[in-house]
């Protein structure tokens, strides 16, 4: 955890965060913020500023633990930037209650927001034994036949399992995986979104994707489908980057996203959570922003939080 990270905020979600500590598995949010984090490199602009001076402001790449408390097993959904960070974070929240490492983990694709954290399982950080990590075909031989990343599978620091997107994982009793690609800019690798069964809750994560008419599925039917969803809420404003095209990374809008979802009902509306949050995206650091997107019944994922 990076030092004098909302030291207040740990304690009140130890004691008032019910899903830490409940036998039903759940979902922890432990990352927010897109590829590059919160406050991002060699930004000095507004939207940073006065995360760079406060510790409490900052926000990890985004990241999703995968409990189930009555094993005292987890899983990780991505590794990306803050990797060791997050581990420590994970480790302060459930009070060493579980391992250091996950029993496995899942990555969506290869951008260095969601994979690059794979080197502290090398031999010159953890240098860990066979830990699963869980890919799509074309990111497992990006793995396996390009360094620094094809030495960790060569000393076995890390056991690659290719998903199907035609089967589902059983985990354990209790926890099940199903895996689908969604349309990105896929130079190195495909895209995965992740439905996860815990218990009596679904989950849906899709932290990137280029645009939800691209892709074959319906966004709507989909989220009616399960409890809560983790939504691609990168950017929230079409000018947001001043000095770049906006279009070189396609992203649904938030905008876009809830202009879509206006059709739904309360209930429908309220599983959505928006995640991986660009460092210009007013929801990070604008209050108002934040109010006015929960008035019209939406939710923004909370790092720290479980779900």
């Amino acid at each position: 955890m990076k030092k004098g990270f909302a030291a207040g905020s740990i304690i009140f979600l130890l004691f008032f965060s019910p899903s830490v500590f409940s036998q039903a598995p759940s979902v922890m949010v432990l990352g927010v913020a897109q590829d590059g984090g919160y406050p991002h490199a060699g930004c000095e602009k507004e939207c940073c500023s006065e995360a760079w001076k406060t510790d409490s402001l900052k926000r990890f790449v985004v990241s999703l633990a995968l409990l189930d408390p009555s094993s005292k097993k987890w899983w990780l959904f991505e590794a990306g930037p803050d990797f060791k960070e997050q581990l420590h974070y994970f480790r302060t929240l459930t009070k060493n209650t579980y391992n250091d490492l996950p029993e496995g983990i899942f990555i969506t694709h290869a951008h260095i927001g969601h994979y690059t954290g794979l080197m502290h399982l090398g031999r010159e950080v953890m240098n860990s034994k066979e830990v699963p990590v869980y890919v799509l075909p074309a990111l497992k031989h990006f793995l396996e036949e390009n360094g620094p990343w094809s030495q960790l599978v060569k000393l076995k620091n890390i056991t690659l399992i290719a998903l199907d997107t035609n089967k589902t994982i059983e985990l354990n009793k209790n926890i099940l995986i199903s895996t689908f690609v969604v349309p990105h800019r896929d130079e190195f690798s495909e895209t995965a979104g992740f439905k996860i069964t815990a218990g009596e809750k679904k989950y849906l994560f899709i932290p990137d994707i280029d645009k939800w008419q691209k892709w074959p599925k319906n966004i709507l039917e989909e989220v009616n489908k399960v409890n809560i969803a983790f939504l691609d809420g990168t950017f929230n404003e079409i000018n947001e980057l001043k000095n770049r095209n906006i279009s070189e990374v396609p992203h649904p809008l938030v905008s876009e996203t809830i202009k879509l979802f206006n059709t739904q009902n309360p209930p429908t509306k309220a599983k959505v959570h928006f995640i991986h949050f660009n460092h210009s995206n007013k929801i990070l650091w604008d209050q108002n922003t934040r109010q006015k997107i929960k008035e019209q019944g939406f939710n923004l994922a909370q790092q720290g939080n479980s779900y």
